[in-house]
């Protein structure tokens, strides 16, 4: 299958955000809503009088300046403000089994339910209920259960923080913790592995770090396509003169290109700004690898007296097991890091720096 056969692909040899984000964002915005009612919702998004942008989490740095939010960001308010409705009469012209053949797209396309819905085995439909009835059956049915904690409640993770909120507090007073998102397949997990990893449940960089720091390496990460608000960060930290050496199977755009939408010069000249300035094309699974190679590389610095290649002081009071890391890195061949990680082994350390963001 070519690029040209997917619908929405094709090729694209320009940056990364700049004017092609803006129209896209237009486009997006008025398949979507009014265009006065999409403006006003979007000047609330992610400031401390609106709501919290459901697209993603990269945090505020000045929350009171007009525009909080990105291309993507844009179409997932939009999408959940949709003026677009699915009305009863569009269930009863479907069954379910024929609904089962359309794309996610369509569906959602169709717009947002404006009344509850039960489904109807004899017709294999969905049809209306009143919000009474709708709420004395879910009632029944929390009544007819043992146990409290028997029940697990489930938010969509496209669901605003707002509603999740007022979601979690019905449970908790329901009486049941069992409260899950999609997203906390992803969080729950971390929260129990990091600590007995790295000491700490989440992140360790703060939004400041970006503006200290001396090196980024930037690891399987595609934060042009799944968070591009960091793309600004990443600019300012490229237009001072920060390293980002980024380890990807994937050539992201905004990680080769970046136009900023708000850099008023990249807009008006149409110019944009290399942000990696070291892209590494690892092996898909091929990142441990690689970074075993920096790793060994930085030991035979070390071993050829290069200061500062490795800061003993700071691993012997900050970890444990190094010794055993070190002998497994000596043993390892440069053969086998380079068939696991695709990568030929170069001969020029990576830039002295610190403190470094991964």
């Amino acid at each position: 299958m070519t690029h040209h056969s997917i619908p929405g692909i094709r090729l694209y040899s320009h940056p990364a955000g700049g004017w092609d984000a803006i129209r896209a964002t237009a486009r997006a915005i008025r398949a979507e809503m009014e265009a006065p009612a999409a403006i006003q919702t979007l000047l609330r998004t992610n400031k401390p009088d609106g709501f919290d942008c459901p697209g993603c989490a990269w945090p505020d740095r000045t929350p009171g300046s007009t525009f909080q939010f990105c291309e993507n960001g844009a179409k997932a308010v939009t999408w959940e403000a949709t003026s677009k409705r699915a009305r009863p009469a569009f269930f009863a012209a479907h069954t379910v089994r024929g609904l089962l053949e359309w794309s996610d797209h369509a569906l959602e396309d169709e717009g947002r339910l404006t009344e509850p819905m039960e489904y109807d085995a004899s017709g294999d439909v969905f049809r209306a209920v009143a919000w009474e009835e709708a709420f004395r059956k879910i009632g029944r049915a929390l009544r007819q259960m043992p146990d409290p904690n028997a029940v697990e409640f489930y938010a969509s993770g496209r669901a605003s923080n707002e509603a999740a909120f007022l979601f979690q507090l019905f449970a908790r007073e329901y009486g049941s913790d069992n409260l899950s998102d999609c997203a906390n397949m992803c969080q729950e997990a971390t929260s129990v592995g990091l600590p007995h990893s790295i000491g700490i449940g989440k992140g360790t960089v703060s939004l400041d770090d970006f503006d200290r720091c001396e090196l980024i390496i930037d690891i399987g990460h595609n934060p042009g396509t799944n968070h591009p608000r960091m793309m600004s960060t990443l600019h300012a930290a490229s237009a001072r003169g920060v390293p980002i050496v980024v380890l990807n199977p994937l050539r992201e755009r905004a990680l080769e290109r970046f136009a900023n939408p708000q850099n008023p010069i990249e807009m008006a000249t149409f110019g944009c700004r290399r942000i990696a300035s070291t892209y590494l094309l690892v092996k898909a699974r091929g990142d441990v690898a690689a970074l075993k190679g920096i790793m060994k590389a930085l030991i035979a610095f070390d071993d050829a007296g290069v200061a500062g290649a490795i800061d003993h002081a700071f691993i012997a009071e900050h970890t444990e097991g190094f010794e055993t890391l070190e002998e497994d890195l000596r043993t390892l061949s440069w053969a086998d890091i380079e068939a696991q990680s695709g990568l030929k082994r170069a001969a020029q350390p990576l830039p002295r720096a610190a403190p470094v963001i991964t």
